[in-house]
């Protein structure tokens, strides 16, 4: 089992890589980043993410890049 430590740290991650490809894809007027408490779609592995369509995604440094293409940049 992860303890707090561990799903902090995941998240972290995951806000860092959103910050920074705002950022790289000048997408700073057109996006905001939100952080939320529980969305009740808990994910062992990833971090839970929802964009404006109401999808909730779960987030991880491995498909991070993959989602945020198709979530972020391809509709702004």
């Amino acid at each position: 089992s992860r303890g707090l430590g561990d799903v902090y740290k995941r998240q972290q991650g995951i806000i860092e890589l959103f910050q920074k490809s705002i950022l790289e894809n000048k997408l700073e007027d057109k996006v905001t980043l939100v952080g939320a408490f529980c969305m009740g779609k808990c994910s062992n592995d990833g971090v839970s993410v929802k964009f404006d369509d109401g999808e909730v995604c779960s987030i991880t440094k491995e498909n991070f890049y993959k989602t945020f293409y198709e979530k972020v940049v391809t509709r702004v």
